[in-house]
C-alpha cells in the first residue's frame, strides 16, 4: 500500500487517500434439515446407523473460539486483552473468534484487530444485542487504516454509544449479517486514509460514511444513507442505495444481485450448535433476515469434523471421506497433501481466519465437479514451495450444469508472501460453471517478510474456466502478470478492485510481448460474451515510476462483451496507464491522482 503523506480532514475529499457428541451417521444422513419446514432436530434422528467413525463428528471448539453469554463476567477486559495482542499483529499467528450467545450485552467496545471475528450466535442479527461498539481504527499505523486487513464482524445488533458505529478497514475485513441501529463510519479517527471494503446481507439504519474510502461494495442490504463517494462505490441489490450516477458521484447501483447465497455461519440452536446454510436467491435485494428467520438448511455440528491446528491433510480428507464437513476453528494448519472435496453439498467453513499453508508445493484444496459445495471463512498462505495453483473449484474440463446449487466461495482469502516467502504461479483457479465468488481478497504482498519481485514470484491471480461465473466483490492486487484471466462464457463481475504490482524493477519486466504491461483484468479473445460493473485498477509502480502500462482491462471488442463504469488511477504519478480499456479511456494525468473513466464499453 502506498503511504502518502496525511491529509487533512479537509481535503479528504478533493485528494482521496491510498489506501460433543460423537457422530455415527452414514453419510447418507448428512441431508440437512429446511428450517421453518421441516423439524429442526438432527436430519441423522431418522437415518440408520452405520458402524462407528474412525473421526467423531462435533466436539468442542478449541481454545482460541472464546464464547461469552450475557452473564459472563470480564467480558470488556477478555476482549481488550486479545486486541492488545492482535493490535498491530499484522503478519501473526494469533487467530481468535470471539462468539456471542444470543442476548442483550451492554456497554461494550469490541475493538477488532487482525485475524479476529466477532459474530453472534443467533439464527438472525436481532438475537444479539450489544449496546455498544464492534471498533477498527488505525491508531497502530498513525491514522492510516489502509493495512487494516483480516478481521471480520457477523451476524449482532449494533447499538452505537455515539450513535454511529466506526468500521475503518482495508481488504479482506467483511461485514455480514449485521443490524447498526445508528449510522456507519467507514474512516479513521482523524479522515486518514482507508482501502476497503464490503458490506453483505446488512441493514444500517443510519447513515453511511465512507468519507475517506477509496472504494466500497455493498450487496444485498438496507442502508438509511449514504454519504459520500471518492473513486468506486458499487452497490448490487441494496434498498436506500444512491442512484446509479457514475463517474460524478462515482456510484454504480444495480438494483438487485443476479444470483446470491450468504455465507454459512454458526449458530445455537438451545444448546446445540449448528451450522445454517442460507438458501440461493434470484434477483435479490435486501438482507434475508429483515421478515424473520431466514430461509436455508441447517445442519449439526455432530456432522462436522472439527479441526485443530495441527491435524494432517491426511486426516481431514478420511473426515471428509466419511462423509462429515470441516468447521476449521482458529489456527495454522500446514498440508502436505491437497484437502479434497469430492461430495456434493459439502461445507468447509473456518473460523477466525483459520489458514492453510500447503508446505511442499502442492495445491491446498480442490474440490469436485459437484454440486453445492460451500467454502467459506479461511486463509490461504502460500508456502515457500511454489505450487502451480492454492485453490482449485473442479478440475479441468468441468462441464455439469450447478445452476441450480452453485458452489460458493465466500470470504476466502489468499496471500502470497508478507508472512514469509511464499510463491504459486496461479493463485484460484475456477474450473465448475456456476461458482460464486463471493468477496475474495487474491493478495500478492507489497510488504512484509519474504516480499521481492521473485521472491514471492505469482503470476497470476484468478483464473476463470468455467461459464456461468459470477464474482460479487472481487479484490485481488500485485501479480507479476494478469491479476485475473477470464476464459468462460457468460461470466459477470460487480466490483473490482485492482493495484498492479508495485515492486516491478523496469518496464521489460512486465512487457507483454508488443503491449505495456499485462491488463488487470483480461477477457479472452475466446469470449463472446461477458460483463462487469464497477471495476478499477490502480498503479503505483515505485520502483520504476517511469513504467507504462498500457491499459487496465483488456477484452475482445464484441457486442456481447460489456463494461459499464470502469476506472485507472495513478496513484501520484508512479507509472502511467495510456488507456483504461483496449484502446479506449483518456491515459492518467502525471502526478494528478484522478481516476480516468470509462462509462460504457463498447
Amino acid at each position: 500500500m502506498p503511504h502518502f503523506p496525511m491529509d487533512s480532514p479537509d481535503s479528504v475529499r478533493s485528494l482521496p487517500a491510498r489506501r460433543s457428541v460423537l457422530g455415527a451417521m452414514a453419510a447418507t444422513a448428512a441431508a440437512p434439515t429446511l428450517l421453518g419446514l421441516s423439524s429442526p432436530a438432527s436430519a441423522a434422528s431418522a437415518a440408520p446407523l452405520a458402524q462407528p467413525r474412525a473421526l467423531p463428528g462435533g466436539g468442542d471448539l478449541g481454545p482460541n473460539v472464546i464464547v461469552f453469554d450475557p452473564s459472563t463476567s470480564g467480558i470488556q477486559a477478555k476482549l481488550d486483552e486479545v486486541f492488545r495482542q492482535q493490535e498491530s499483529a499484522q503478519f501473526g499467528t494469533g487467530r481468535y473468534a470471539l462468539l456471542f450467545k444470543p442476548g442483550t450485552y451492554n456497554g461494550l467496545n469490541a475493538q477488532l484487530g487482525f485475524y479476529t471475528s466477532i459474530a453472534g450466535l443467533g439464527l438472525s442479527p436481532d438475537d444479539t444485542a450489544i449496546n455498544g461498539d464492534v471498533t477498527v481504527d488505525a491508531g497502530w499505523f498513525n491514522g492510516n487504516a489502509t493495512q487494516n486487513f483480516w478481521r471480520s464482524a457477523e451476524n449482532l445488533a449494533l447499538t452505537p454509544v455515539s450513535g454511529t458505529n466506526r468500521w475503518a478497514v482495508a481488504q479482506a475485513a467483511p461485514f455480514r449479517r449485521m443490524h447498526v441501529k445508528g449510522g456507519l463510519n467507514l474512516a479513521p479517527t482523524g479522515y486518514g486514509w482507508a482501502s476497503g471494503g464490503y458490506i453483505a446481507d446488512s441493514r444500517i439504519d443510519g447513515s453511511v460514511g465512507p468519507y475517506s474510502q477509496q472504494q466500497w461494495y455493498t450487496r444485498d442490504s438496507s442502508v438509511g444513507g449514504w454519504a459520500n463517494a471518492v473513486w468506486n462505490m458499487v452497490f448490487s441489490g441494496v434498498q436506500g442505495a444512491p442512484a446509479q450516477s457514475f463517474p460524478n458521484p462515482p456510484y454504480t447501483t444495480l438494483d438487485t444481485t443476479p444470483v446470491s447465497r450468504e455465507k454459512p455461519f454458526l449458530y445455537l440452536n438451545g444448546s446445540e450448535y449448528r451450522v445454517f446454510l442460507p438458501e440461493r436467491r434470484t434477483n435479490a435485494r435486501g438482507t434475508t433476515w429483515g421478515s424473520g428467520t431466514p430461509r436455508g438448511t441447517s445442519l449439526p455440528l455432530t456432522q462436522f469434523y472439527v479441526a485443530k491446528p495441527g491435524v494432517t491433510a491426511a486426516t481431514l480428507n478420511a473426515a471428509l471421506t466419511q462423509g462429515l464437513h470441516l468447521l476449521l476453528t482458529p489456527g495454522i494448519y500446514h498440508l502436505d497433501q491437497p484437502i479434497q472435496v469430492n461430495r456434493a453439498g459439502t461445507v468447509v467453513l473456518g473460523l477466525g481466519y483459520a489458514t492453510l499453508i500447503p508446505d511442499n508445493g502442492v495445491t491446498a484444496l480442490r474440490t469436485a465437479d459437484v454440486d453445492g459445495v460451500r467454502l467459506a471463512g479461511f486463509l490461504i498462505d502460500a508456502g515457500p514451495v511454489n505450487s502451480s495453483t492454492l485453490l482449485e473449484v473442479g478440475p479441468t474440463g468441468a462441464s455439469a450444469n450447478h445452476s441450480a446449487n452453485p458452489t460458493t466461495v465466500q470470504d476466502v482469502f489468499i496471500r502470497i508472501g508478507g508472512a514469509g516467502a511464499g510463491k504459486a504461479t496461479t493463485s484460484m483457479v475456477i474450473n465448475s460453471r456456476h461458482t460464486i465468488i463471493d468477496h475474495t481478497w487474491v493478495w500478492r504482498a507489497d510488504h512484509g517478510t519474504g516480499v521481492g519481485w521473485e521472491t514471492n514470484r505469482a503470476d497470476y491471480g484468478i483464473r476463470v474456466n468455467g461459464d456461468d461465473v459470477l464474482a460479487t466483490g472481487l479484490f485481488v492486487e500485485h501479480f507479476n502478470k494478469y491479476d485475473v484471466q477470464w476464459y468462460g462464457q457468460r461470466g459477470r463481475t460487480i466490483f473490482f478492485q485492482n493495484e498492479k504490482a508495485y515492486d516491478a524493477p523496469n518496464q521489460a519486466a512486465i512487457q507483454n510481448g508488443s503491449v505495456k504491461g499485462y491488463a488487470a483484468y483480461k477477457v479472452a479473445d475466446s469470449v463472446t460474451t461477458h460483463e462487469g460493473w464497477g471495476l478499477g485498477s490502480y498503479c503505483y509502480y515505485n520502483v520504476d515510476p517511469t513504467i507504462v502500462q498500457h491499459n487496465g482491462f483488456a477484452a475482445p471488442n464484441t457486442p456481447g462483451v460489456k463494461f459499464h463504469d470502469l476506472l485507472v488511477v495513478s496513484l501520484g504519478g508512479q507509472g502511467q496507464y495510456e488507456h483504461v480499456v483496449n484502446e479506449t479511456g483518456a491515459p492518467t494525468s502525471g502526478t494528478s491522482t484522478v481516476p480516468s473513466t470509462v462509462v460504457s464499453y463498447p
